[in-house]
């Protein structure tokens, strides 16, 4: 029997007007100065303005920062933590999806050093022993950034790029499902989608164990109930609820157990042309499936959780039909234009990769990947 263990989880404040807590989580720190990371397309919602109303009434000074885009890069990391360095800002509020949550987690890390985030990059430095607190308030319910020690930025190759360690990770994680109505279908389904991978590529990795077993499957059952609701009545406050929680559930999964071929396609996919990630990954464990089930039992276990028969076939069944039910755009054939399965083959081995194919239960030769890159780019 082998050992393991079960990482930190943030402390969580969790359901409907949760949000309202983020000024009293603040309101702790010696004369608090919040640098607020949030996504720029929320401005139109009003989250951003009721966010700094909230703040300024803790007490709280804030500074904004939206200068960034979707997969934010290592320039703007760097930029964000230039701004909080210079208004000496002492916590850090992360507001928006995936992206907004992995740039405010950086800027928190690096910003009592004057290093660039390129440094920290794929572990090559230890990151800061010191930090500013981070508090995340998610608006979408996918990549689980708010529970894991792991950021993703995006270098000037355009090679996404892994910053770790339990210095990123968040001190403070805000739940709220109303922060989640606004994400329209196409988005709801792609980070839906992408809160199911993490727990499945969890659950069926050679890291997979009991204690992370418990939050893998229960994002799958989560997200398998819960996800076409969402898409279909927006509204639903109890399907936005459940996929906030899975996505929380799929992050702690991951941050025990790492993610596996689909993820090491995925990003490959969004180095080589943009395309938001819960797609990419989404259509890649569709296209790996049929090679990555072959003598993986744990699949059975998915299979079950997603309703289906419980087998390895059963799960490529029940995963396939979810999935184009939410009406996920599949075929890559415009976007990838131009692209060969010896491209996309070629960019899943390179180094950043390394550690999601490892985690792989079934080992990746180079023909394997090329295999699985066809198949990719061939779905419809």
């Amino acid at each position: 029997m082998s050992v393991y263990e079960l990482a930190r989880v943030p402390r969580i404040t969790a359901g409907l007007g949760a949000r309202e807590k983020i000024g009293a989580l603040v309101a702790g720190e010696d004369k608090p100065h919040a640098l607020l990371v949030a996504d720029p397309g929320l401005k139109v919602t009003g989250l951003i303005d009721e966010t700094i109303a909230q703040l300024r009434r803790a007490g709280a000074s804030v500074t904004v920062f939206t200068s960034f885009q979707s997969d934010p890069t290592i320039a703007q990391a760097d930029a964000a933590a230039e701004i909080a360095r210079r208004e000496k800002a002492s916590v850090v509020v992360c507001l928006g999806g995936g992206s907004a949550l992995d740039l405010g987690k950086t800027v928190a890390a690096i910003a009592l050093e004057h290093h660039s985030a390129d440094r920290y990059a794929l572990a090559a430095h230890p990151l800061p022993s010191r930090g500013l607190k981070k508090i995340c308030a998610p608006t979408t319910s996918g990549t689980g950034s708010e529970t894991t020690r792991t950021a993703i930025l995006t270098r000037e190759d355009h090679a996404k790029v892994w910053l770790w360690g339990d210095e990123i990770k968040a001190d403070d994680v805000v739940l709220d499902p109303e922060l989640t109505v606004s994400l329209p279908a196409p988005l709801t389904a792609a980070t839906g989608i992408d809160a199911l991978v993490h727990a499945v590529e969890a659950a069926t990795n050679r890291n997979a164990n009991k204690a992370a077993d418990l939050f893998a499957h229960e994002a799958i059952r989560l997200v398998g109930r819960h996800l076409l609701r969402a898409i279909e009545q927006p509204r639903d406050l109890e399907a936005r609820e459940a996929l906030q929680w899975a996505a929380a559930y799929g992050g702690i999964a991951i941050d025990n157990c790492g993610t596996a071929i689909a993820h090491a396609l995925g990003h490959a996919m969004g180095s080589l042309r943009p395309i938001h990630h819960g797609r990419a990954v989404g259509i890649a464990m569709l296209a790996s499936l049929p090679w990555n089930v072959e003598g993986n039992a744990a699949f059975a276990g998915c299979a079950a959780d997603l309703g289906g028969e419980r087998s390895a076939t059963g799960f490529i069944a029940a995963y396939e039909r979810l999935l184009r039910a939410t009406g996920m755009k599949l075929s890559l054939a415009e976007e990838f234009r131009g692209v060969s399965a010896a491209d996309l083959a070629e960019q899943t081995a390179r180094p950043e990769n390394s550690a999601m194919r490892a985690s792989n239960r079934r080992e990746s030769s180079q023909a394997d990947l090329l295999k699985l890159a066809g198949a990719v780019l061939a779905l419809a």
